[in-house]
């Protein structure tokens, strides 16, 4: 089953070097989520081969500019082409405000429904879940309220052994619930085992997103054995003195955050527009946790 990210911009508050300020498109088996939107956010979806109307939900972060300026673009493009499915918007609440003003002021009236869902900046909690998805929330700590997301995938199903239940000519009607590890009984009353039916399921994958904070232990709880994590990396660690006044994080501090919480691979961004050449911020991370790559606009990478 799918799971990726792909990566529209990398950049922190400045837009400069081809790079575009933060936002991520998160595939799980098809269902499209947005994460932050940036200013030319519209643009990327676009150079990319994203169509904007399958995206169903989106999250914003916090209300810094870089991170959701292209927003309203987005939202009145999916309005000019006729978008009509429910779209589920999930920020500071805020971001309500702001989106009103610049509609009223439009005399915009969408022609779809935008359902906000307005995020606590101090209390975790679950925002979304579905049968095969959970979204939860984490504060961070930045220069204004800051949320982090962790996508987490549902439980996976059994792998069937196929020439066992062929043998014993258990209907198909009964695969899904020995997927799901429920023994079969037989019309004699025969039980049969979901371990002697079908393989363990895969151990389900999660995705944890952090966007701008400073370094600190609080967020650490809920980011543990991510199979990819995002954390914003804006500096090297010998401006870590100016990453601390901004409320940002070194790339070494980034390593550090991956290693103590067990991820299995960390994804760098949101650079610094002083930063020409990003290599040395992932060689900084690799000091520390050799599993990590930068993220390219452009890119996807599975998690």
């Amino acid at each position: 089953m799918k799971f990726e990210v792909l990566i529209l911009g990398n950049s922190s508050a400045t837009p400069m070097f081809d790079r575009h300020p933060t936002s991520q498109v998160l595939n799980f088996n098809e269902q499209l989520f947005l994460i932050d939107c940036g200013e030319g956010t519209q643009m990327q979806l676009s150079r990319y081969g994203i169509k904007s109307n399958r995206l169903g939900h989106i999250f914003i972060s916090h209300l810094h500019g870089d991170h959701y300026l292209g927003l309203v673009g987005l939202l009145s493009s999916m309005h000019l082409v006729g978008r009509k499915s429910d779209l589920h918007l999930y920020g500071p609440a805020a971001l309500k405000e702001i989106l009103d003003i610049q509609f009223l002021h439009s005399e915009t009236a969408l022609r779809y429904n935008l359902i906000f869902h307005p995020i606590s900046p101090d209390e975790p909690g679950v925002i979304f879940e579905n049968r095969t998805m959970k979204v939860s929330t984490f504060p961070l700590t930045h220069r204004i309220a800051c949320t982090g997301f962790r996508f987490d995938e549902g439980p996976r199903a059994r792998t069937l052994l196929g020439d066992v239940v062929q043998a014993l000519n258990i209907p198909t009607v009964y695969y899904p619930a020995i997927k799901k590890g429920m023994d079969y009984v037989d019309e004699k009353g025969n039980v049969y085992p979901a371990d002697q039916l079908s393989l363990p399921a895969p151990r389900s994958r999660s995705y944890v997103y952090c966007s701008d904070t400073v370094r600190t232990a609080n967020y650490l709880p809920y980011v543990q054995h991510a199979d990819l994590m995002y954390h914003e990396s804006t500096f090297l660690h010998d401006m870590v003195d100016r990453a601390k006044e901004t409320f940002h994080t070194t790339a070494l501090e980034a390593g550090e955050i991956a290693k103590e919480t067990h991820a299995k691979k960390l994804l760098l961004g949101h650079y610094s527009a002083r930063y020409r050449d990003l290599n040395p911020l992932l060689d900084e991370a690799r000091t520390v946790f050799p599993n990590t790559e930068l993220s390219i606009e452009g890119k996807w990478f599975s998690v």
